[in-house]
């Protein structure tokens, strides 16, 4: 099985020993694209040291579908892509052996690991990754929307793979999204019949702690998402249901140790329901507004 991984990057020299170290234990540096955005922090001089492949765009040229789509094209006898982002730590040398095991089964057409909570993370920043990436594997299809709902179509690109052929038979990444590129494809391949396999021993550290106004914009580019990609929630029902699970699971987590976030964890809750409003109504608002409440203000152009 031909497979490479795929990093789009910019300025990750911070994140350099992080990312590179357990990859580079994981596979051959020449299995490795770096797609990097004009960085300015010497990016690029550590990718070639590295022995990785290097393709440089510029900075405004970055689009979170578009500059992925471009890798297949860069890749042309890629069987499988592995994308990751710059801010992930591989945990084992097995991980990417466990997530690209999912394409024994010809109808796998994409994969993605478990994400653990990173070193120091917060109460509430480690219940975002437990509820989201269980310690079970699972195999979706179609028919899955009738118990998951819309999170039939949950995949993340900061640890996930996608087989070549049918990516293209599904048209590929959509080039032109605020984000959420991963949902659009994941959403396109199990209505074209093919399955998405969550691999829960394939495993990465990746979280955030987000500021309120960060929790904020990107739950306002969400919304965003959900307007201009309504068919989603059309084909695969609404996202209130799962919100409505997800506080409830938060509480449960938070109340037994961490009582005192509680009321940090509402607040957020609350900015979250407003940005997300917003964002759905995202066609009344000035582009000037969009730039300013967006997470991603360069998708505004």
């Amino acid at each position: 099985m031909n497979f490479f991984v795929v990093v789009p990057t910019l300025n990750a020299a911070k994140d350099w020993p992080r990312l590179t170290t357990p990859l580079l234990a994981c596979i051959p540096a020449d299995r490795v694209l770096i797609l990097d955005s004009s960085s300015v922090d010497g990016t690029a001089t550590l990718a070639t040291t590295a022995g990785f492949r290097l393709h440089v765009i510029p900075r405004s040229d970055f689009n979170h579908g578009g500059t992925r789509q471009l890798a297949l094209k860069l890749l042309p006898d890629a069987e499988i892509l592995v994308f990751l982002t710059q801010d992930i730590e591989v945990t084992g040398p097995d991980a990417m052996s466990c997530l690209l095991r999912a394409f024994v089964d010809p109808m796998v057409a994409a994969a993605y690991g478990r994400q653990l909570p990173r070193l120091n993370a917060t109460h509430i920043e480690s219940h975002a990754r437990f509820y989201n990436y269980p310690a079970q594997s699972s195999t979706r299809t179609l028919a899955s929307r009738e118990q998951l709902g819309f999170k039939a179509i949950f995949i993340s690109n900061a640890f996930a793979a996608y087989r070549r052929d049918a990516l293209i038979a599904v048209g590929g990444f959509p080039c032109d999204v605020i984000f959420g590129e991963d949902t659009i494809t994941a959403a396109r391949l199990l209505l074209a019949g093919w399955k998405i396999a969550y691999v829960a021993d394939a495993q990465v550290y990746h979280s955030h702690s987000y500021t309120w106004i960060q929790e904020f914009k990107r739950y306002f580019d969400i919304g965003v998402l959900h307007a201009k990609e309504s068919w989603m929630l059309d084909e695969f029902g609404g996202a209130s249901g799962e919100g409505g699970r997800y506080v409830r699971s938060e509480f449960k987590y938070l109340w037994p140790s961490s009582k005192l976030f509680i009321p940090s964890a509402l607040g957020r809750t609350a900015l979250k329901l407003l940005g997300y409003r917003l964002g759905r109504l995202e066609r009344k608002l000035s582009l000037e507004w969009k730039r300013r409440l967006s997470m991603n203000s360069g998708f505004w152009k």
